[in-house]
């Protein structure tokens, strides 16, 4: 499985057309993208490299917003916005998400990121950008998927690789920036 853009029937493609269009979500995604960059420019900088190389490289690709660095976008408009609780351990470690609650709800009962404790009689809306764990490794592992990547090396280069990987989550951690770097 290599990433593509999303398929959708003509009914959702024509909504989302209309969303992806919508100067008010232009607004909200440049604006993510920009709070990203202004307090965490390593890791925003990390992200628009990981994106402009898998663009270049595949030219069928089609992102949202050209001023977003995020590869996915996610819209949710049901009544209630719900959810579940999870981890992403497939994705990458270090990894941000925008999420930008819409609605109408009462900040003061739940201003909190913990989704899944909803108020009733409130309407919460989610409008979500992020970068999947899986885009940053095909781009990292060549153009090709993580099965691929570790079945092709050469004996010699296995061990390397798996070293590499093992302390991959310290160069993640120096993405991090202190505030008085910023």
């Amino acid at each position: 499985m290599h990433p593509q853009n999303l398929h959708h029937n003509k009914d959702n493609t024509a909504v989302l057309i209309a969303l992806i269009n919508n100067l008010a979500f232009l607004r909200l995604a440049s604006f993510a993208s920009s709070a990203f960059a202004t307090w965490a420019p390593w890791t925003f900088a990390y992200y628009a490299w990981h994106l402009h190389d898998l663009l270049m490289h595949d030219a069928t690709l089609i992102v949202n917003w050209v001023n977003s660095v995020f590869a996915t976008a996610t819209f949710n408009f049901r009544p209630r916005t719900l959810c579940f609780r999870h981890t992403d351990s497939g994705n990458l470690p270090f990894s941000w998400c925008a999420i930008t609650m819409l609605g109408h709800f009462n900040p003061h009962l739940g201003r909190h990121l913990i989704l899944w404790d909803l108020k009733l009689g409130e309407w919460r809306y989610l409008f979500t950008q992020y970068s999947s764990g899986g885009i940053f490794r095909w781009v990292d592992y060549g153009f090709q998927s993580s099965e691929d990547y570790w079945r092709g090396l050469a004996r010699k280069d296995l061990v390397q690789a798996q070293k590499e990987r093992s302390e991959w989550w310290k160069m993640g951690l120096g993405l991090f920036s202190m505030l008085d770097e910023l």
